[in-house]
């Protein structure tokens, strides 16, 4: 496995896919930063950290045998293969909150960029950008924010955390290959933030509504049980679910 370490760098996703443009990589190459000077998140969200407390994380990997139908289990295989990796380090209360944002007791610990490579409608390959709060103490304008450290009081090891998640996602991506999708799918379910609890969720234009997870598609839409006995299915542009 080839580890790439850096002091500082702007993005670790953007530091490997332009390595990847150029170079012949080698499966799960892995990019990891000290620090990162414009780390990104979801829909264009900022990604911050203090320096040499937490693990930021770009990996490379080849999905060109996951259908592109299928796109969303890549997100499922990285999400469930970080909380995995955290329960066998006994971090409680466990949860993904979709579509894979990792917490612990109900606060946010991890944050997933995934980027895909698509050539004549194929997948060809991802890169996958992770953030975890592993050591930091203080998180300002940050509420709902929390690390490692904090729910265990325990200092940890960066590359212990790091080795842990890169051998749960060997075993998960080997699950995808052998298509046992529905088995993932069941897992990553199970762990949904809110699932079956009443909860409350914003739409595109700001009007609040209550309803209950359910479940999500294979295409990744989260579906919602309405007020009125209805499911509805909503993609991430189209509702937010807030705490």
């Amino acid at each position: 496995m080839h580890i790439i370490k850096l002091n500082a760098i702007d993005s670790t996703n953007s530091y490997l896919r332009q390595l990847s443009n150029t170079n012949a990589l080698e499966d799960y190459t892995t990019v990891v930063t000290n620090y990162q000077t414009n780390g990104r998140g979801q829909m264009g969200t900022q990604w911050s950290s203090q320096e040499a407390k937490n693990l930021m994380v770009s990996v490379y990997k080849d999905v060109s045998f996951v259908n592109i139908e299928s796109h969303f289990f890549i997100s499922i295989v990285v999400s469930l293969s970080i909380l995995e990796a955290l329960q066998r380090l006994h971090i409680p209360k466990l949860s993904i909150k979709w579509p894979n944002d990792i917490l612990s007791e109900n606060k946010k610990i991890g944050g997933i960029l995934i980027e895909n490579v698509i050539k004549h409608n194929h997948l060809q390959n991802s890169i996958i950008g992770f953030g975890l709060n592993i050591n930091q103490t203080l998180f300002d304008d940050l509420p709902n924010a929390s690390s490692l450290r904090l729910i265990t009081g325990k200092v940890f090891n960066l590359d212990e955390v790091l080795l842990e998640i890169l051998d749960r996602l060997r075993f998960n991506f080997k699950k995808l290959k052998q298509h046992n999708l529905k088995a993932l799918k069941m897992s990553y379910e199970h762990y949904l933030f809110r699932k079956n609890k009443p909860s409350t969720f914003q739409d595109v234009e700001g009007v609040m509504f209550s309803g209950f997870i359910i479940g999500v598609t294979k295409s990744g839409n989260l579906q919602i049980e309405m007020e009125d006995r209805i499911i509805k299915e909503f993609n991430l542009k189209e509702v937010s679910l807030l705490y």
